[in-house]
């Protein structure tokens, strides 16, 4: 059973605690465990059995598709305080994607399973509004992506990217090489390794090994 000091957790991680009865709260806190996972593991594949509902308490998970020739296009990441919707999509007939889901950094979140989980969401009609609203949300994501890979340049792809990184951490200076970045952002590391260089050209970076920092956020700014 799910330590008392973890109640808290579900109490602001889901928004429908509020309206589940006491049965339904019992079963949920019961149910719920901590799991934690490594760097680069994979939590979740489109073949294998949904392992349920996650909120990430700390770390980053990562959710994309992969080509028939290898190449991964991220749809979304997930952080603190997010919840993963697709690890549970089993349960929701309307969502259908062939996904991968991994733990890009040290992750903890909470899980809960998929058979509390279904059964909150066929008695309880504010589970369900939940599920569904989560799964609308994150098609939105999914969304904004393909708009990306499909409408924008390199340039401005990778030019949004290390904005929204520097923005999230409050810090000029990001670690990521340039084939993370190429799949974060739908790329190839080529492509990526050269607008890099023309960036660090014009004065807007600077590159050392693994780590990429902002000298110049005027002149990003632009590329926006």
């Amino acid at each position: 059973m799910i330590q008392n000091d973890r109640i808290s957790i579900l109490e602001t991680g889901f928004s429908f605690w509020e309206h589940l009865s006491e049965e339904e709260k019992e079963l949920l806190a019961a149910s719920c465990s901590i799991v934690q996972f490594e760097k680069g593991a994979l939590i979740h594949r489109h073949d294998e059995i949904c392992i349920g509902m996650l909120l990430v308490l700390s770390g980053q998970i990562r959710t994309y598709i992969l080509s028939d020739d290898g190449r991964e296009v991220t749809l979304y990441r997930l952080y603190k305080g997010d919840t993963c919707i697709l690890s549970a999509s089993c349960v929701l007939d309307a969502v259908a994607f062939d996904v991968l889901i991994e733990s890009v950094e040290p992750t903890e979140a909470l899980l809960v399973p998929l058979p509390a989980f279904h059964r909150l969401m066929t008695q309880n009609v504010h589970v369900e509004l939940f599920a569904y609203k989560l799964s609308t949300e994150r098609f939105s994501d999914v969304m904004w992506t393909i708009q990306q890979i499909l409408f924008m340049g390199a340039d401005k792809r990778l030019a949004i990217f290390l904005w929204d990184e520097t923005a999230k951490t409050g810090e000029d200076t990001i670690s990521y090489t340039h084939d993370q970045i190429a799949r974060y952002i739908g790329s190839a590391r080529e492509v990526i390794s050269r607008m890099l260089k023309y960036f660090s050209e014009e004065g807007i970076v600077s590159l050392s090994r693994g780590k990429i920092r902002i000298l110049d956020r005027s002149r990003l700014k632009g590329y926006l």
